[in-house]
């Protein structure tokens, strides 16, 4: 026996979970944070108000959450998924009648000292119990059409839900997220190919009911979309946003224009420049070298979750941290096509960098399932 397992292990139970934490992966998710409070602090001129100083306290919050929740064991977490599933769709149910309603949408649960978004919460108790569920179910049906289902089931109803209040980004997710989990899980490619195919034909039926009594999408959302496709239509209208965040991104070229020093933030060009559009910010004052750090940073959380996934020889702890891997990838991954133009733009944040309570807080929960998968996986 070496003499860091002979200290290890005379080290009490408790203090030995806290040795056993995946310390580099904290180190980063802190890193990725302190650049949202830099970045918050230069949006507001040069002030910790109103944005970088309450977002230093949901993060702190945060992490206390995560310390907490990694130190439970995960079977704890696996027996509670169906719980923290059918809670999240209840309150989901709750936003229909004394929900909050923000920027024409009815998304939030005004609980006093925050404002709780369900729909942030569902996505990590979607992933918690698709995971328990392929736990439970043996291989050999994974692929079985009634146990194929029952995930697609738990699935639309969250996704139904969410799309109501309308949500269309958050919905896209949800579905895309949990045909990422069950294609990890094992499901034949054939329902996937099935999927795709059934998808492209809703896409052309999307289109062809605009301007009809059965129009499937609101006014705004196909405004997105034609946004999208053609942002110079409409520079002064629809598509003055897009332009003015590519105008910032361009702008800031290798090295930025520097700290502070950005003028389409600063001067009020950029919309959302504290939330959906805080990347470009990050990008015209520190350039495409900032910009590509925060996106290796992002890497690296998702190489830290992969390589634990693997890691773990217990099936729940694996899927589980490889769908909350998938999510967070989802989470940077839409923000950042959208503000650069490569995708519709739907009102998904830049994890752990966006000003958001309920993004920021149920993320930490989620790497806190993580760590205690990771503490408490088989040696």
């Amino acid at each position: 026996m070496s003499y860091l397992e002979y200290t290890v292990k005379t080290v009490p139970s408790g203090l030995r979970k806290v040795l056993f934490l995946n310390w580099p992966l904290v180190v980063l998710l802190a890193a990725v944070a302190s650049i949202g409070f830099l970045m918050l602090y230069s949006v507001a001129g040069g002030s910790f108000s109103p944005w970088a100083e309450t977002q230093m306290k949901r993060f702190a919050m945060g992490l206390g959450a995560m310390f907490i929740v990694a130190m439970i064991p995960i079977w704890f977490w696996r027996n509670m998924a169906v719980v923290a599933y059918a809670g999240s769709l209840l309150l989901l149910l709750a936003v229909e009648f004394v929900g909050v309603t923000g920027m024409g949408a009815q998304r939030w649960i005004d609980l006093g000292f925050m404002r709780l978004q369900p729909s942030e919460l569902t996505k990590i108790t979607m992933v918690m119990l698709l995971a328990a569920y392929y736990d439970w179910l043996p291989l050999k049906r994974t692929s079985h059409p009634l146990w194929v289902l029952l995930p697609v089931v738990m699935i639309l109803i969250p996704t139904f839900l969410v799309l109501i209040q309308p949500d269309l980004g958050t919905a896209i997710l949800l579905v895309t997220a949990g045909g990422l989990m069950m294609f990890l899980a094992g499901v034949h490619w054939a329902y996937f190919a099935t999927v795709i195919a059934g998808g492209a034909g809703f896409i052309a039926a999307v289109f062809q009911s605009r301007g009809t009594e059965w129009q499937l999408l609101k006014d705004y959302q196909f405004r997105r979309i034609d946004t999208f496709l053609d942002p110079a239509s409409d520079p002064l209208g629809a598509g003055y946003h897009i332009t003015q965040a590519k105008i910032a991104m361009g702008s800031g070229g290798w090295a930025g224009r520097g700290f502070m020093q950005g003028t389409q933030s600063r001067l009020n060009f950029l919309p959302e420049k504290h939330t959906d559009f805080i990347f470009n910010t990050l990008a015209e004052e520190f350039g495409f070298i900032g910009a590509f750090s925060l996106l290796m940073l992002y890497v690296l959380i998702l190489v830290f979750c992969v390589a634990s996934a693997l890691q773990n020889k217990d099936r729940f702890s694996s899927l589980m941290i490889l769908g909350i891997g998938l999510t967070f990838f989802l989470f940077f991954a839409v923000n950042m096509s959208m503000v650069m133009g490569l995708a519709p733009v739907v009102g998904v944040p830049l994890p752990l960098v966006s000003y958001g309570g309920s993004a920021m807080l149920v993320l930490m929960v989620a790497f806190g399932l993580v760590q205690s998968a990771h503490i408490h996986r088989p040696r």
